[in-house]
This record gives C-alpha cells, structure tokens and sequence, in this order.
C-alpha cells in the first residue's frame, strides 16, 4: 500500500498534498517506472479522504506525464520520470536573497538622488488615476506605440520647451522606463566594440557601466567648478558622442557656462559626434535663474535624456528621450524589442497630472522644502566641523559637496563611519582616473528630514574624531 502523510492543519489542499507526495516520489525513484500504483478506491479508504482528491491529484499527475493509465489494468509510474538529485543542493531557506541587504533603520543614509518620497501627490496621483481608468479607451488596455503615448509625448514638448528651452517635436519623443533605460537605449543606438565615448570624469559610476558594457572605451574629461573642461578634448580622436551633465554635474554640482557650451558643439560638428544631454534633476536650482537645456542650442546633435525619478518617485519607472530626427525610427524598434512599450496607464496619469499643472505646483513646493534642507545641512557641516570643510555644488539638485581639508576617505575608515550609524558616499566612487578626488565626499539631503540630517552630521564628526583624523 502506498503510504501518504495527511495534515489537514495544513493550509495545503489534500489533493495537492497527495499530489506533491507522489510526484516526489517518482522524481527521487521511491516509485519506479512501471511500478503499479493502488486504485483511487483502494488509496481513498487506506487514507480516509474523499475518493475525489485521489482522482484529482491522479488526473494532475497523469496530464503531467507521471502517470500512465492502462485501460483494465491500471495506473502505473512513466517511464523517464525519474530525475537523479543534485548532492548537496543549496535549500531555499539557506539562501541569502538580499532583500533586506541595504535595509537599516539605525543608519542615516546620505545617499544622493533620492526624492523626498513621503511627500509624494498620492491624493492628487489617486484621483487622476481612477479618472483615467474610467474614462480611457478600451483600446489603450491593448499593446501600443513602442514610442510613447501621443497624448504624454505632446504635453512633453511642450512643457520641456517652456520649463528647459528644449527645441522638439513630439514625434522626437520616445517614453522609456527611466533614465536607465535611455542610457541603454542610446548605447545600443550609437555603440559598437571598440568606439570611443568622451565623458566627464568623475561621472556617475552606473553610466560608466552603461557604455563600457558595448565594448565602448571611455576617454574622461576632468570637470571643474563649471563643469567639463571643454579646453582638454581631444583634436585627434573621432568619439561617437560626448556624455555630459551641463545643468548640474553630477556629482561636483557645476553649471556649464555658455562658452564651453559652444565649445562642446564646435567640437561635435568638427567630429560629427553627438553630444548626449542628461538633464537630471535641473529642475531644483536654487541660486539664481533656471539654466536652458543644451539642446536648445542645437537639436539635430543634441540627444536629451530625462525622467520622472526625481522630481516625483523612482517607483514610476518613466523617463524620456528626445532625439535627432534622423534616430527616432532606429530607436523606436529598439524600443519595442527592449519591452514593446512602456505601461500606458501610467503615460496618461501622468500627462494630466503635467497638463493640469500639478507637476509645476509640485516642483515649486519640494524645492522650497529641499531649499531648507540644502540650508540646514550646510549650517550643520560649518557649526560643526568650522574651517576644516569646504562646500560646494549645492546650486542646483539634491546633494552636495564637502571637501575635507585633512582628510582622505580610505575604504577602512568609510567601514568605521557606517559602523557609527551613517553612510557617505566618497566622490572617489565615481572617478574614471583614480587619486584626485579622495577628500570629497557627497552628501544627498533631499530624503532627509532636518532632525536625521543633524544627527547623521554628528555621527560623521564623531566617527573621523574616533579614527584620529580630525582633532
């Protein structure tokens, strides 16, 4: 008699628990192939379940191929059922899954780029939300433009010319899943083995990632208080285009100026090369006027990569990419072999909540809040650090810049200062050429409330004082 353990305790269902029990069995070879198994009848009374789940979980297991039935015989194992088991087979349990890798709630995390998410429009988001559930085509519920809605593309255009200066037509538009995956995009549009790519140094490391990933060399460029210098590209090099951050440099924080702007597209036109734009989070400028995109200036060379990740949630997933004419058919089948399209019930949320101007409104409340925080974190490195720290690029965005000037941020004493409680982000990370950067550390303030920031400065004075390196 085949023996199966019932516990009706179990939120498993009996035919599911007969199931599995024979189906291990004859993975594992307990039950080999021609082995005859008991009727339904005789199973059902030897168990005391109903004579139903024994034909259910025989039906289950005869579709999977476990089980064949011989017409007056019988039920019998498959042959070619059995699989011999990897030794020492890691369990689930033992696994390490990482979800909660970067999860503490006792440290203070300045890490930069990071929305104050709590302040989230949910109220506003919500609302739009059922109205556009409601009132949407049936036909929007099928697949759709690789490109991007057309009702988001052409609010885009013309809330980027208004708000950046940036010169398109919606049909230059195409709608991604974030800025992550326009650098993609935009890697496989114009990348080969062996191509040259110019990019600031330092530039954030995951773009770095990005473009070697083709096969793609990088040739940096120091960046200075403005920005690239535009003086040190190279007269014998033929790059396929020039990766830059002109609004705000992440992470040193400057401002290209109009000069080497111009610089930048006298260069692109001698080596007709592109000059790929990420405006990421200009829109929080916080000394003196808002600056144009650089795409103003010339739109048939200029690529322009935005998204939506800080100014509202990196939850949504949505950015944007505006492209030469020319590129828009290439990059559109890109786009479709990449993920067909991206979710378009989020594409009209979210150009009624820019048409109707609640994203203005928005921007306009968080960058007085991130304004006062930007504030607060400098009186807090001046109050408690005094003469040896120097700030800087903290015009625009969400994070600045301490230099230290007798400091260096070795990755042992970077382990000491999160063993205090707070983590920092050495600038070093993001360099291309090693050595020049490593007293300068960026601090992100926007996710932080004024009280964290204060302690988390404190931790970070307590913890250098406690490797004596600051007295």
């Amino acid at each position: 008699m085949l023996w199966i353990p019932i516990d009706r305790s179990l939120d498993i269902p009996l035919i599911k628990q007969v199931y599995q029990n024979i189906r291990k069995r004859i993975l594992n070879g307990d039950l080999q192939s021609g082995e005859k198994l008991p009727s339904t009848r005789e199973l059902s009374s030897e168990l005391k379940v109903s004579r139903n789940v024994i034909l259910e979980a025989y039906d289950q297991l005869l579709a999977e191929g476990f089980l064949v039935s011989q017409r007056g015989s019988g039920t019998f194992v498959a042959e070619g059922a059995f699989l011999k088991q990897r030794e020492n087979a890691p369990s689930f349990h033992s696994l390490n899954w990482g979800e909660d890798k970067n999860k503490d709630d006792h440290i203070i995390n300045f890490r930069s780029g990071i929305p104050a998410v709590d302040l989230f429009p949910r109220k506003t988001w919500a609302k739009l939300s059922h109205t556009t559930w409601n009132e949407t085509s049936p036909s929007t519920f099928g697949y759709d433009l690789p490109e991007g809605r057309p009702e988001l593309r052409q609010i885009l255009s013309r809330y980027l010319l208004k708000t950046r200066g940036v010169d398109c037509h919606p049909e230059q538009i195409v709608i991604t899943s974030g800025a992550t995956q326009a650098l993609t995009l935009v890697s496989k549009l114009l990348l080969s083995p062996d191509d040259l790519v110019i990019i600031e140094d330092p530039i954030t490391n995951d773009i770095q990632t990005i473009f070697k990933t083709s096969g793609s060399a990088l040739y940096p460029i120091p960046v200075d208080k403005y920005g690239m210098k535009t003086s040190l590209l190279p007269l014998n090099k033929n790059p396929k285009f020039i990766f830059i951050t002109p609004s705000h440099q992440f992470p040193l924080g400057g401002t290209l100026p109009i000069q080497r702007r111009i610089q930048l597209i006298n260069y692109s036109r001698e080596t007709n090369c592109y000059l790929v734009e990420d405006d990421y989070d200009s829109e929080f400028r916080y000394e003196g006027p808002p600056v144009s995109s650089l795409q103003g200036l010339e739109p048939e060379r200029v690529i322009y990569i935005g998204s939506f990740s800080k100014i509202l949630s990196p939850a949504l997933r949505l950015g944007y990419l505006i492209l030469p004419s020319h590129l828009i058919e290439k990059c559109r089948r890109l786009k479709w072999f990449s993920d067909l399209h991206t979710p378009s019930l989020d594409q009209l949320i979210l150009a009624r909540f820019i048409d109707e101007g609640y994203l203005e409104r928005h921007i306009t409340k968080m960058k007085k809040m991130y304004k006062n925080r930007r504030n607060f974190l400098i009186h807090c490195l001046k109050t408690t650090f005094s003469n040896k720290v120097n700030i800087f690029g903290y015009s625009t965005g969400l994070h600045l810049i301490v230099e230290f000037n007798e400091q260096y941020f070795s990755k042992e004493i970077l382990e000491e200062i999160e063993q205090s409680g707070v983590k920092i982000y050495p600038v070093e990370e993001h360099t291309i050429e090693k050595g020049k950067h490593p007293n300068r550390i960026i601090l992100g303030y926007g996710h932080l409330k004024n009280e964290d920031i204060k302690e988390g400065v404190t931790r970070l004075h307590q913890a250098i004082y406690d490797v004596n390196s600051i007295k």
